[in-house]
């Protein structure tokens, strides 16, 4: 067994940023771990852009475009991915930790009978072993874990490595698609688009947070006062959507999403270990929060000890104003 193969998830005619990020990762693996590295771009009227990863390491694509593979559904990618690990051998399988990604990587282990080591937040070689790095008991400790047998399926926390160019070209091989009934046997009867102008949280590149200490759920409307003036995403705690205040989508953390933007704001958050590993890489981290005392101040690049009330609405004035 060699190589490696990363699974590349398009979205808008784009590809999804952690799929960039997991295969910048691979490349600083291949010299250890021995063989190629693929890429697979699979869904239904993609672009033709599949030759850029090369510029991310690929050295050979696969592109398989087929109706099935546009659905959202995993069981027709999980049948084109088997068929390209039959014919090739791969020593490893890298997948982005999207909501398809997750499901693929699930059913894809199941079908080959592999090891999957999900939330991976680290990928290293030990020897010509692949080694994943991920937390454990919500977040206090790191488990390194490595696989007994092949191929090694890996699922990429999003935000875990930098997206980096190398510069390479990659060769497109177009793929003909094996699709089983069993795999089309599900159908989508609906979808529900995303509301409009709504900014992703991991692709965000500033985000405000709200937590338990907005009070109630009607308050994040001065969160979302300021992620606005600033063109950011909005953020939540996983207290606050436990407390059914903000969405699911929208938490952040160990259990929500991983999220590295150039800014954060944490509004009345207190920085519990399940939060901050959900946060702790972004560039620069701002805490607003009228404890003193709060675990956030510890790591935050910028604290503010004050009633968050006060301070959102002057600070959103504020830059409203500096827009002009």
């Amino acid at each position: 067994m060699a190589g490696i193969l990363v699974v590349a998830e398009t979205s808008g005619g784009n590809f999804r940023r952690v799929s960039l990020e997991t295969l910048s990762k691979a490349r600083e693996l291949t010299g250890a771990l021995g063989g190629p590295l693929a890429a697979v771009v699979a869904g239904s009227g993609i672009s033709g852009n599949a030759g850029d990863l090369g510029a991310y390491g690929a050295e050979k694509v696969f592109v398989v475009d087929n109706e099935a593979l546009g659905t959202g559904l995993a069981a027709p990618h999980v049948d084109v991915i088997a068929k390209l690990q039959a014919e090739n051998d791969f020593s490893a399988i890298l997948v982005g930790g999207t909501a398809l990604g997750r499901d693929i990587a699930a059913a894809l282990a199941a079908r080959l009978g592999a090891g999957l080591n999900s939330d991976s937040i680290d990928l290293t070689a030990n020897g010509s072993a692949l080694r994943a790095r991920r937390p454990a008991f919500g977040g206090q400790n790191l488990v390194d874990a490595e696989w007994t047998s092949g191929p090694a399926i890996a699922l990429v926390r999003p935000n875990s490595f930098p997206a980096s160019e190398s510069g390479g070209t990659a060769e497109v091989v177009t793929v003909t698609p094996e699709i089983s009934d069993a795999a089309l046997a599900a159908k989508v009867t609906a979808r529900k688009p995303a509301e409009a102008g709504k900014i992703g949280l991991e692709e965000a590149s500033m985000i405000v947070s709200g937590g338990r200490g907005l009070g109630a759920p009607e308050n994040f409307a001065t969160v979302e006062a300021l992620a606005s003036a600033l063109g950011a995403a909005v953020g939540a705690s996983r207290a606050a959507v436990d407390a059914g205040w903000y969405p699911h989508p929208n938490q952040v953390g160990q259990t929500g999403k991983t999220v590295s933007p150039n800014l954060y704001i944490a509004c009345g958050i207190s920085g519990a270990v399940q939060h901050k590993v959900g946060m702790q890489t972004s560039d620069v981290i701002i805490a607003i929060n009228k404890d003193e005392d709060a675990p956030i101040f510890q790591f935050a690049d910028l604290g503010v000890v004050g009633d968050l009330f006060e301070i959102l609405p002057q600070l959103t004035d504020l830059v409203k104003a500096r827009q002009g």
